[in-house]
């Protein structure tokens, strides 16, 4: 397939095929503006009972699903295995063993039905869910440069993006030296007796507590950034890395110093005698301390996220802001951002819910240009878990 056949057709389909970590995502989009399917199968009851996600059990439980997920996408979108114009599926970053079940799908079936196979960076992804849905409402104008915060379980990284002709360039300006966001919340949670996921339950159990009650004041930054690979120099490029080592650790002070675990031990209990606990079922099991804790602890990470956000769109003069990943569906997160940014004169755009968290409709999305580019994969290529967006 050409290039030049691709820009004149009037509709490219995409088969997109998502399996970067704990779901198995399969969708069909439109010239990478209309959802016609999404299909996301969910591992959450699987790896609930251990805490956090189990690479092994992943790997394994996409196995399972991905045959039935990815026929049940071309069947809502009224597609077939020979209709679609392509096939995109996530490289990475994420658990290796969960990437190469999405890849060795994606490739057998590009093989088998001879159409393009295009590789996608899941946090590419996660950035074009803003634009795919942008494009479904109609506004096709975007104002650059954009900064572009993907903040979720696995990572919290600030990009700085342009657009040359079809593609996208991307700039790193900040990441988290430590813990995602995400990955704080759910590890809070889990302190705290919450269960996992934690970062919904805490987003909603934060509006019974006063976030004033505990001042864990900002996450302080001394070193410049030693990782093996770090592509930047502090003296030539302002950076806004972030670091949630430190507030996991006040939290477990606090729990230590206020004597906060027996009632933590027996909201663990309690709640894992319920079947499906309700928002009413956890609020009853957390007392004043608790909930405190939960909304001043919820309260420092949504500050400093945005305070970094803002201070970075200044510093280089951004003309749009996208927040997106699983925590972009933070209620608290998205009030604040959207009242700061309105101050500051930004506009801010956020995914749909649905779409904040992994799916595989942003994947075929982000795929879009590519193909108008030709920027196919070869059959060679495979998972990368740390994989670099640029």
């Amino acid at each position: 397939m050409q290039s030049n056949n691709i820009v004149l057709m009037a509709d490219a389909y995409i088969l997109g095929i998502e399996s970067s970590c704990d779901e198995t995502g399969a969708a069909v989009v439109r010239s990478g503006e209309k959802i016609v399917s999404n299909v996301v199968f969910s591992q959450i009851a699987i790896h609930a009972p251990y805490g956090g996600v189990v690479p092994e059990l992943a790997s394994r439980e996409h196995l399972r699903a991905i045959v039935p997920v990815v026929r049940k996408a071309l069947a809502d979108a009224r597609q077939s295995y020979q209709s679609i114009d392509a096939l995109a599926v996530t490289q990475g970053p994420g658990l290796a063993g969960a990437l190469l079940v999405g890849i060795s799908f994606a490739k057998a079936l590009a093989f088998a039905l001879d159409k393009p196979l295009i590789a996608v960076n899941h946090l590419e992804g996660h950035i074009h869910a803003v634009l795919l849905e942008e494009r479904q409402k109609g506004n096709h104008e975007v104002n650059f440069p954009v900064l572009a915060l993907v903040v979720s379980g696995g990572h919290t990284h600030l990009y700085l993006a342009e657009q040359a002709g079809e593609s996208w360039r991307y700039e790193n300006i900040g990441h988290t030296r430590d813990d995602a966001a995400g990955e704080a919340f759910d590890k809070v949670a889990k302190l705290l007796g919450l269960g996992y996921p934690g970062g919904p339950i805490i987003d909603k159990l934060a509006q019974f507590g006063n976030p004033d009650a505990v001042n864990f004041g900002s996450p302080q930054i001394k070193h410049r950034d030693r990782r093996k690979g770090s592509d930047h120099d502090p003296g030539e490029r302002p950076r806004f890395d972030f670091s949630y080592s430190g507030i996991k650790t006040a939290v477990l002070r606090r729990v230590q110093t206020h004597n906060l675990q027996s009632s933590i031990d027996n909201r663990r209990k309690a709640l894992a005698a319920i079947p499906k606990p309700s928002l009413d079922d956890y609020r009853t099991l957390c007392d004043s301390a608790a909930l405190d804790l939960v909304a001043s602890f919820q309260r420092s990470m949504v500050e400093d996220l945005v305070s970094k956000t803002l201070a970075a769109a200044r510093a280089y003069d951004a003309a749009t802001l996208f927040v997106t990943g699983g925590v972009a569906a933070n209620n608290e997160l998205r009030t604040t951002f959207e009242r700061e940014a309105s101050q500051a004169g930004v506009p801010v755009y956020f995914p749909s819910r649905p779409l904040s968290t992994d799916n595989a409709a942003m994947i075929a999305a982000a795929a879009y240009p590519k193909l108008l580019a030709a920027d196919f994969a070869t059959m060679d290529f495979s998972a990368e878990a740390g994989m670099a967006l640029r």
